[in-house]
């Protein structure tokens, strides 16, 4: 009774139990708790809301391979616990593909693909992890290597449609730690495959000034295209010393009054070209602001010569704000030239160009969101 009681206790604490090294699976009877779906009726499809980084635990082919990771995929919630899904790809292949050395005849050897021209596999994915550290993911990576799922038992007359099974049941171990490791000694983590490269690879704007243009009225971050059009920027004192780009980040130092500046005239501009019914965004960084006008997914088509053709409608904006070509010639006053438009009294550049819309950091944006 004792005995049961204690048992009891060490449950509610949380506190897993591993058996010892002389069985065959040392994780494969943990004390796991929390409910995961596991419905015999459901396709557990890995979808964009999933990762971003996962655990690929294995990957099927053949005949039987959308059974066996279905079935694979249901252990591993029911029995181990883990939310785990499949992805489904097809690799095709060229028909032929050049070999080493020549032929009879002296022309390059073709070859063909045993496997044919198209081979489809189904992964098994596991884990909902934010990022590759994620001490869950680790744990979870390491035990999942010795686990062994009922439905991957391999005997010579029981076909796998796992990559590589057949090799794994005639291989000899080299040690007892490794004979100790299950069918999914190879998993490893790895990306989720819906997402796009720039989630793991941002180009986004750093946290600093994301926050300096986040929740702004008219904020170039929010808008839609890819490019628009700088028809004004206004500059303050340069921010050069790290240890002051620190202090104004943690909220210690103000920006100086010159940058302010700035930044007023370019929000008083965009709201009188809003007014006005052109599609203007501003945007502040750490020495300038700028407004812009429009939004593009391109600047341009590309010419034979290399060169962009600029968009129509850019060329018109970059016309109605920039200086006034008629002023141009040498009977001209050189004064004219220099002299921008104005609108309300704020000045716009003398010669408008397109530029890239910033980017909020994509992963940035899921962590902060990740409970």
């Amino acid at each position: 009774m004792k005995r049961m009681i204690g048992l009891f206790w060490l449950a509610a604490l949380g506190i897993v139990l591993v058996p010892g090294p002389g069985l065959a699976a040392p994780w494969d009877r943990l004390l796991v708790f929390g409910r995961v779906e596991a419905d015999p009726n459901k396709e557990y499809r890995v979808t964009e809301e999933n990762g971003p980084w996962m655990i690929l635990a294995c990957s099927f082919s053949g005949e039987n391979a959308h059974q066996q990771a279905h079935d694979l995929v249901l252990e591993l919630r029911r029995r181990y616990k883990l939310p785990a899904y499949t992805y489904e790809k097809t690799f095709k292949f060229e028909e032929d593909a050049a070999g080493r050395g020549l032929g009879s005849q002296g022309r390059r050897v073709r070859m063909r693909y045993r496997r044919g021209p198209a081979v489809r596999e189904i992964a098994v994915l596991v884990g909902d992890y934010p990022t590759i550290n994620d001490p869950k993911a680790q744990a979870t990576l390491k035990r999942l290597r010795y686990y062994r799922p009922k439905c991957l038992e391999l005997t010579p007359s029981k076909p796998i449609a796992l990559n590589l099974a057949a090799w794994r049941f005639f291989t000899k171990f080299t040690s007892p730690e490794k004979e100790r490791e299950g069918p999914l000694r190879k998993a490893f983590l790895t990306t989720n495959p819906l997402l796009p490269k720039e989630f793991f690879v941002p180009q986004g704007l750093d946290e600093f000034l994301v926050e300096l243009n986040e929740g702004r009225k008219y904020s170039l971050l929010d808008c839609p295209g890819k490019y628009s059009v700088q028809v004004a920027h206004f500059t303050g004192q340069v921010v050069m010393d790290q240890a002051k780009i620190r202090e104004v980040e943690q909220g210690r130092r103000q920006l100086e009054s010159k940058l302010a500046e700035a930044a007023e005239k370019a929000e008083k501009l965009t709201e009188a070209l809003r007014m006005k019914g052109y599609e203007a965004y501003v945007f502040h960084d750490r020495y300038a602001s700028i407004v812009t006008v429009g939004s593009f997914d391109s600047v341009g088509t590309p010419r034979a010569d290399g060169r962009i053709e600029i968009d129509p409608q850019i060329l018109a904006i970059m016309e109605t704000f920039g200086v006034d070509k008629s002023k141009l010639g040498p009977a001209r006053n050189p004064a004219e030239l220099l002299k921008p438009k104005e609108l309300e009294g704020i000045p716009f550049d003398l010669q408008p160009v397109p530029v890239k819309v910033p980017k909020r950091s994509l992963s940035a944006r899921y962590v902060r969101n990740s409970p």
